[in-house]
């Protein structure tokens, strides 16, 4: 899935930002300007599983003022790719998506008869999300709420919230390599007035008698 802004200016800017020097960690893309785009590179990642290695690169944030102007919305722009190079699964038959939508724990996904790779973000408002994130979800500990599917996402978060925003899936039906690869996808937070951050999750579930569910997180980054 790949959502394309066509904002020229701020496509110029990332490029900016990748080719800048390394020690620039973060960059404002517009010095000096109250509103300026704040350009965050992110560390590639990796994580191996029972039947699967999940990876995930080029991953990156655009972070822009809410054009609300309220000082409790923000927007970020991700991209990157999560790929699962997925060596063993029962082939399977993908049934209707008719489970786990909204409930703690699942990730808000499905196997629904195939396994699965599915990846997004969590956002929090005054929260810090953690490697526990998914498991939290599990124990019910933490509130977790869908902010939907699509290229574009509203999330209303406020203090101490937790939501998921996935992205998009793949079904997998037979071992194999499978890959999720997204640009500039919009995600506006409003209702924030503290510090909110966000997290990259992907998920891979494996079906069958030896069930697997293999999470890689991404670095957190602060949206503001």
């Amino acid at each position: 899935m790949s959502e394309n802004r066509i904002n020229g200016l701020r496509h110029g800017a990332r490029a900016v930002g990748v080719g800048a020097a390394a020690a620039v960690a973060l960059g404002l893309l517009s010095t000096g300007a109250a509103n300026a785009d704040t350009f965050v590179p992110l560390p590639d990642g990796q994580k191996v599983g029972p039947g699967v290695t999940i990876t995930r690169t080029g991953e990156s944030a655009i972070i822009s003022p809410s054009l609300a102007a309220n000082g409790a919305g923000r927007v970020v722009w991700v991209s990157g790719n999560a790929t699962a190079d997925v060596t063993v699964t029962p082939e399977g038959e993908a049934g209707p998506t008719n489970g786990a939508t909204g409930d703690p724990g699942t990730n808000n996904s499905s196997t629904h008869g195939v396994s699965q790779l599915n990846t997004g973000y969590i956002v929090g408002c005054q929260v810090a999300i953690g490697d526990d994130a998914v498991s939290l979800g599990m124990s019910g500990s933490v509130t977790l709420s869908d902010g939907g599917l699509g290229g574009s996402f509203g999330l209303s978060l406020g203090p101490g919230e937790v939501k998921f925003v996935q992205i998009n899936y793949k079904n997998i039906t037979e071992p194999g390599v499978y890959s999720v690869e997204y640009q500039d996808v919009e995600i506006e937070i409003q209702g924030c007035a503290g510090y909110a951050q966000a997290r990259a999750y992907t998920v891979v579930e494996i079906i069958g008698d030896h069930y697997s569910k293999t999470t890689l997180y991404g670095q957190p980054f602060s949206i503001g």
